[in-house]
């Protein structure tokens, strides 16, 4: 069965990591390395059984190897997932124990934090493999990557607007954002100083407070910001929010966020959207610019060459739409185009290299 799985998107390696002493079960995935070493964060989630945390390293593995190639990185997709709860699983034992499951993969995947985990659970692996990214400044790491998460949204809405209405000016915009976390805070002030008009909703109340005092924006009741008339949907939540039930409210022009999963299925509801007229940024490439900054990690980091690679999505996105209207096809399925040739080219460059020798 396992293999099977595998198979059906030529994944290249599963680890499964067990500790007693720690209490650890956690699985690797590595999906493609052909453009360079997995990249892909370490989510611990309470997991009801084995397989689905199995499914769902699967599923983010193969995110990430198209996220990874989409934003121009020399790295390919893997991602861990960690099973436990962990408000009350966690120790420095157990991130230390997967830390040397990590290093045993000898730089063919390397680890950094997501859902579940944070820069101290980084910390705890660092003590035991180089192969981690975002660790705390004290080790020479870039810090809350969160602010350049949402410079990567901001320069994708520009040029989704400039798709859209015709100008990347987002001045006077109506700009509904679902969320208001770490991202999407940092997101709505780029927009407020481009004088955009938000409107926004989360289930925290004092996070909606904060912005509707720091920016003037409007708050709506998350069921609402479905129906509210603005130009642009924001996305900054939870994932499979584009349904049959949420896009028929729409009276958007354009969706563009940092959420991850938007389309609860990427060829229907991509399709729907297209049927209204409503140009859809494909998620992981409008959320790539946190993936790009730990990457600039592995460098040495530097603040400005990360922003300036970021800065990059602009015209990644702009391909994707060439892709899509060109072969007529949605800009989900054009990203994904855009990720697979890029891994097929390099997959032809080193197989000459290889015949050569």
């Amino acid at each position: 069965m396992l293999f099977e799985k595998m198979k059906q998107y030529d994944y290249e390696q599963v680890v499964f990591c067990q500790d007693e002493a720690s209490g650890l079960k956690a699985i690797i995935a590595i999906h493609d390395t052909t453009l360079g070493p997995a990249l892909g964060g370490c989510r611990m989630w309470p997991y009801e059984t084995e397989e689905e945390a199995l499914t769902d390293v699967l599923r983010l593995a193969r995110g990430m190897t198209y996220k990874n190639a989409a934003a121009g990185l020399n790295l390919g997709g893997g991602k861990t997932v960690i099973i436990g709860d962990p408000k009350k699983d966690k120790s420095e034992a157990l991130f230390r124990a997967l830390g040397r499951y990590v290093e045993s993969l000898n730089g063919r995947y390397i680890i950094a934090e997501d859902v579940g985990t944070t820069v101290q659970d980084m910390d705890y692996i660092h003590e035991e493999t180089k192969y981690v990214t975002g660790i705390s400044e004290t080790f020479g790491s870039s810090g809350n990557p969160s602010p350049m998460t949402a410079r990567g949204v901001y320069v994708a809405m520009k040029r989704t607007a400039k798709e859209a209405f015709g100008t990347d000016s987002l001045l006077g915009k109506k700009i509904a954002v679902q969320g208001v976390g770490n991202v999407a805070y940092a997101l709505c002030d780029l927009l407020h100083k481009e004088g955009a008009e938000l409107i926004l909703t989360d289930i925290n109340t004092q996070a909606v407070e904060r912005a509707v005092r720091d920016f003037g924006a409007e708050a709506v009741l998350p069921n609402e910001i479905y129906t509210v008339d603005a130009d642009i949907f924001a996305p900054c939540a939870l994932g499979g929010i584009l349904n049959d039930e949420t896009i028929p409210q729409f009276k958007f022009k354009v969706i563009c966020g940092s959420a991850n999963n938007q389309l609860l299925d990427i060829e229907k509801h991509g399709e729907m959207l297209a049927m209204r007229g409503i140009l859809y940024a494909p998620d992981y490439i409008v959320n790539a610019g946190g993936v790009i900054n730990v990457a600039d990690e592995l460098l040495g980091y530097n603040e400005e060459r990360a922003k300036k690679k970021i800065d990059e999505i602009y015209d990644q996105i702009g391909k994707v739409y060439e892709i899509s209207a060109e072969a007529g096809i949605i800009p989900a399925i054009g990203a994904d185009h855009m990720a697979l040739k890029r891994i097929e080219m390099m997959k032809q460059v080193r197989s000459t290299f290889l015949m050569m020798k």
